[in-house]
């Protein structure tokens, strides 16, 4: 099994979980597993250097990630022949699966929120550390920025949009205060906003006081939450008896979706399914293999961004 400082490359990711996702996919039949979040390829390439008897097909949105597993395929044979790169966002899962004449999977992992390439490198507008442009787009052809966002939503759905996707208490007086701070261009002068608006006791614990509005303007930006749905229902439908769907999210607000998709699919008998699940990706029958699962103190202490990753996996077992 490859470790994780073999896979940090030039990409500079270390991938999450690696050992835990690569035991994941140990006991699925041959066939495609579906990267649906390529990134730096460090799970992929675990994957493919463990089980020979696994493909995968890598999807993401960002460029440069396609970029970065176009490179590697070049500079290695097995990964030429056993891995396929296709440029996409992952609700667009089914589409791309139909593109590329995959009718049916051995499974799939989703790994949620945003990379270390993304967060570090401060063009990208990600970060509260870095000073860079308010961007935080995923995907660099699509035009709405987190520019957009910050300059152009009044008070009420600022409020909205922080304290649904980061629980931040208070949301009214940052919203307050990107409003009347207007216009704000930089991650710098957005994050010096935030941290004023928030009291100072408050500042003073619970880490940066930007870090929650940052993530709640990078969710709402990518639409994140909203096509996370689509692309577990598309994953859950494709998949073989014997394969597993695993995702590792950040969120509560991710996590929140996975566990209830997960739950419907498992109760699912033909009657009426979530808001979240469609009855055509409830053919068979599915078990829990993990649940919440959290990364190990070792690799919590070598890599503090993994502190919050929760992981689930589901097995169809039916069908």
């Amino acid at each position: 099994m490859a470790s994780n400082s073999d896979l940090h490359t030039d990409y500079g990711h270390e991938p999450v979980m690696l050992h835990e996702i690569v035991d994941v996919f140990s006991s699925v039949p041959a066939g495609c597993v579906v990267d649906a979040t390529l990134g730096g390829c460090g799970h992929t390439v675990g994957i493919l250097r463990s089980h020979q008897h696994l493909s995968v097909l890598g999807i993401d949105q960002d460029e440069n990630a396609i970029a970065h597993a176009e490179s590697l395929r070049e500079s290695d044979p097995d990964l030429r022949a056993r891995l396929t790169v296709r440029r996409g966002r992952f609700d667009r899962f089914a589409e791309i699966l139909e593109g590329s004449g995959i009718e049916e999977i051995s499974g799939a992992l989703f790994d949620l929120g945003v990379s270390s390439p993304q967060f570090d490198r401060a063009e990208r507008g990600f970060s509260y550390r870095n000073d860079g442009p308010l961007d935080m787009r995923m995907d660099a052809s699509q035009s709405w920025s987190a520019y957009d966002v910050v300059n152009g939503y009044d008070v009420e759905r600022l409020t909205e949009v922080v304290r649904r996707y980061s629980d931040e208490r208070f949301a009214h007086r940052i919203a307050k205060a990107i409003v009347a701070a207007r216009t704000i261009e930089t991650t710098a002068r957005l994050a010096e906003v935030i941290a004023e608006a928030i009291p100072a006791p408050a500042r003073r614990t619970g880490g940066h006081p930007a870090k929650r509005t940052f993530q709640a303007l990078r969710i709402e930006v990518n639409a994140e939450l909203d096509v996370l749905p689509t692309a577990l229902d598309a994953a859950l439908a494709a998949t073989a008896p014997g394969g597993r769907v695993a995702v590792l999210s950040y969120h509560s607000g991710e996590d929140r979706i996975v566990k209830h998709v997960f739950a419907e699919a498992m109760r699912h008998e033909g009657g009426d399914a979530s808001p979240y699940v469609h009855p055509e990706s409830m053919q068979g029958s599915f078990r829990k293999v993990r649940v919440a699962q959290k990364p190990s103190r070792e690799e919590i202490d070598r890599n503090p961004r993994a502190s919050s990753a929760r992981l689930r996996v589901i097995e169809k077992v039916g069908c």
